[in-house]
């Protein structure tokens, strides 16, 4: 029994870890906006 208690701590500490990384994620990144251009051929615009 204290093998399986050890091994349910276990995953939820790497489950506290991954959570607790894409928490600081969106805390702390910020996200830079910037211009996107797309180059669409003219044969795609009007198909014949």
């Amino acid at each position: 029994m204290p093998s399986l208690f050890r091994f349910l701590f276990f995953i939820a500490f790497i489950a506290a870890i991954f959570y607790g990384s894409m928490y600081a994620l969106t805390v702390f990144v910020e996200p830079n906006p910037r211009e996107m251009s797309v180059k669409i051929p003219a044969n795609k615009l009007n198909p014949k």
